[in-house]
């Protein structure tokens, strides 16, 4: 039976059913992206966008195209895409809204490559206005009329304040390319891909109800079991302002907490149930490093665990920065779609844990998978958890990002530390975010309360065996150091015995999670342990040593390690905690500068973990610091309003901007390691599989998989130590 065929149709058949109607595509796509705006105000933007975005499909060329198509699906990444069809609906934007049409232009000519740059070599959106296309007006007749929506205010205003912010137009811009895309994915899933379409979670209409609900239950439990030290007092006062803090309006807010205080818990208790007091979509946390990423995410999964037995999906999404391994399959490839990669594409859950990386390249990348997930950060709650550790060079982009979602998009943002809320305006700080309300009063009166560690700077400078010699005379002892090669040396002098660990970043997160387990062991049962560890320990590994030794770093990873010590306060004075010279200087640049002004602070205060003292580590390494190094790459001279330009009177540079806005240099490559029974099996599994590789496989080895030096990449791959299986996935073979 041959398939039913519109007059003008979108996309082939799939899987012997009716070719998808072009006309109905594109209502379907602008009705999804309107609804998508609604929560910025620019309903009728986004559905101008969805309706125009493939007007240059009513052509005769690109219909004689897709009849002719033996791989269906113009989406497709390895089919032949046909004639130009996105230029014409940018250029109709241009025309039916004389200047401010360039808004949609932007995002019409890229939903298929990406976002364009204004001005460029190439195919930016200039060129792409001047273009030759095949006619396809015939279609307009076909669609619903859509005149000129208004700009939502605060649009409005940035384009005519003197000078024009043209951030807040471009960041506006992008966020109806998110709009549109996912609309436009979500809307030719249905027709390519039902199976998929139907796998996606439906939450129920209370889901942060009833999360919020289960919080309080295992928290309230956890208070009951506990007994009622000062510690454990401090931490009730902390949730309790939380909870109290939530009916505040949406907007900025600070959660200052020392290390141990339970500012994790307490601040997903702060984010439900504001979301839920003033009717936001989700909450989002945001983790600085992907090597904790898997543990928070557990956690939070621990506690909501009784909510997966009643039968919901799993509503903690966890989506790491180093997706590279799933990223590349299609999802009319899966035979059986995975639930938890189809939210990944674009954050529609309730609860997203994600990293730093992943969330500040997705607000400035131009690719379609990085925005996607863009318009469901409005009317959420972001937690940023130790939101001072974003690298100098990107406090100016950043920080522009965070306040555009607090001040126009309806999202509340909470800026979570352990030490000093860093990054709020200050005379000499004129980037920083104002109207920061805080959440827990009197925090000085807090870090009294849990003060349960003295950091000692009377070592001076170490050598490996010095060092080594000390922590054998420990029993239950952590030491910290600052590069991958030195733990693995001060470990192979510690010597492989029962009760002696190290932690790595170059270990696959199962591996890792297993080590942490056989830890945690041994210090409950008071056993003897003696660990070396990068830093990746420092922030929301749950650990508790009687002495911790940490390298020369910045005041705040300082902090940070001090939390690992005499963390639950059982001690009977302070646990110590030991900051020593390595005989090797650290390596230039992000971890040098910070010790370099630690070593300042430390002449000047008796108590380097101070509120007083922290504030004067960051006054000298953010505030004092030369200006241009805010926005060490021009990110924010990227975005110009050019009035002298009637036909590119919006300039902006978003594919540049993607390519140079790295939080971390690209510097590495994936490998997957075929690490204990499982890490074997899965591995074999891959093999034996046909391409395209289940996501839902890809998904699992990410708890197998590291991030290597390009060099050393390079160098096993020439040794034959890494086979690319489906000469495409890197798999360890040779150690």
């Amino acid at each position: 039976m041959t398939p039913a065929r519109a007059s003008f149709v979108a996309h082939t058949p799939q899987r012997g059913g009716d070719w998808h109607d072009l006309p109905s595509h594109l209502v379907a796509v602008a009705e999804l992206a309107g609804r998508f705006g609604e929560r910025f105000g620019a309903g009728p933007w986004a559905y101008a966008a969805g309706l125009w975005h493939d007007l240059g499909k009513f052509s005769h060329e690109f219909q004689r195209y897709l009849r002719g198509a033996v791989e269906p699906d113009a989406h497709s990444n390895r089919a032949s895409r046909g004639p130009d069809h996105s230029t014409a609906g940018a250029q109709y934007a241009v025309e039916a809204i004389p200047v401010l049409g360039h808004l949609l232009a932007y995002s019409i000519a890229g939903h298929h490559g990406g976002l364009p740059d204004g001005l460029a070599s190439g195919a930016c959106l200039e060129t792409r206005l001047k273009k030759e296309v095949p006619e396809w007006r015939h279609g307009l007749p076909h669609l619903p009329d859509h005149g000129a929506p208004e700009l939502p205010p605060f649009v409005r205003e940035a384009i005519l304040k003197n000078p024009p912010n043209g951030f807040t137009a471009a960041f506006f811009a992008r966020m109806l390319f998110s709009c549109l895309v996912d609309a436009d994915f979500l809307d030719t899933e249905r027709h390519m891909a039902p199976e998929k379409a139907a796998a996606r979670a439906l939450w129920p209409e209370k889901i942060l109800g009833r999360m919020a609900e289960r919080l309080d239950q295992c928290l309230e439990e956890v208070e009951r079991r506990v007994s009622p030290t000062t510690v454990n007092t401090a931490r009730a006062r902390v949730r309790q302002a939380c909870l109290e803090a939530a009916e505040m309006p949406p907007g900025l807010f600070s959660l200052t907490v020392p290390t141990g205080g339970g500012k994790t818990l307490s601040s997903l208790s702060f984010a439900l149930r504001h979301a839920l007091r003033h009717d936001l979509d989700r909450v989002i946390y945001v983790i600085p490093f992907t090597s904790i990423i898997e543990q928070n995410a557990g956690e939070f999964r621990k506690v909501m665990g009784a909510l997966m037995e009643d039968g919901l999906p799993d509503p903690v999404l966890e989506h790491h920065s180093n997706v590279q391994v799933e990223s590349e399959v299609r999802a009319e490839d899966e035979s059986q779609p995975d639930p938890g990669k189809l939210v990944t594409e674009n954050w529609d859950a309730p609860l997203v844990v994600t990293t730093s990386v992943q969330f500040y390249e997705s607000l400035f990348g131009s690719r379609t998978s990085q925005c996607r997930k863009l318009h469901n950060i409005a009317r959420s709650v972001v937690i940023l958890d130790e939101v001072q550790t974003l690298p100098v060079e990107f406090l100016a982009p950043c920080l522009g990002a965070i306040r555009e979602l607090s001040r126009n998009y309806g999202t509340s943002v909470v800026l979570c530390t352990a030490t000093q809320p860093a990054v709020e305006r200050r005379e000499n700080f004129t980037i920083g975010l104002e109207e920061v309300r805080p959440i827990v009063p009197e925090p000085d009166r807090l870090y009294a309360t849990l003060r349960r560690v003295e950091v000692r700077d009377d070592e001076g400078t170490l050598s490996d065996a010095e060092l080594v010699e000390r922590i054998r005379d420990e029993g239950r002892v952590l030491c910290i150091v600052n590069t991958r090669r030195h733990a693995g040396e001060l470990f192979r002098l510690l010597g492989p015995k029962d009760g002696h660990f190290h932690l790595s970043a170059l270990m696959v997160p199962e591996h890792r999670s297993e080590v942490l387990r056989e830890i945690r062991e041994r210090l409950d049962g008071s056993k003897p342990c003696r660990v070396i560890s990068t830093q990746l320990i420092e922030a929301g590994v749950d650990i508790d040593f009687s002495v911790v030794y940490r390298s020369m770093a910045g005041l705040d990873s300082v902090a940070q390690a001090a939390g690992r010590c005499n963390r639950s306060g059982t001690l009977a004075g302070l646990g110590r905690t030991y900051l020593f010279r390595p005989a090797e200087r650290a390596p230039p640049g992000f971890l040098r500068q910070p010790a370099a002004v630690t070593e300042q602070i430390l002449a000047l205060h008796d108590d380097p973990m101070s509120l007083e003292a922290v504030e004067q580590f960051f006054r000298v390494l953010y505030w004092n610091c030369d200006q241009d190094r805010w926005d060490a790459k021009g990110i924010m001279d990227r975005f110009n309003l050019d009035g002298r330009n009637p036909d590119l009177p919006f300039l902006f540079d978003f594919a540049t901007v993607g390519r140079a806005f790295q939080l971390i240099e690209d510097t590495g490559r994936p490998v997957l390691v075929p690490w204990g029974q499982r890490g074997e099996a899965l591995c074999y599994a891959l093999r034996d599989s046909w391409e395209p590789v289940q996501a839902g496989l890809l998904r699992r080895l990410q708890r197998f998989t590291v991030q290597i030096p390009l060099r050393t990449w390079e160098e096993e791959v020439g040794r034959g130590s890494i086979e690319l299986v489906h000469d495409r996935y890197p798999v360890l073979v040779n150690s």
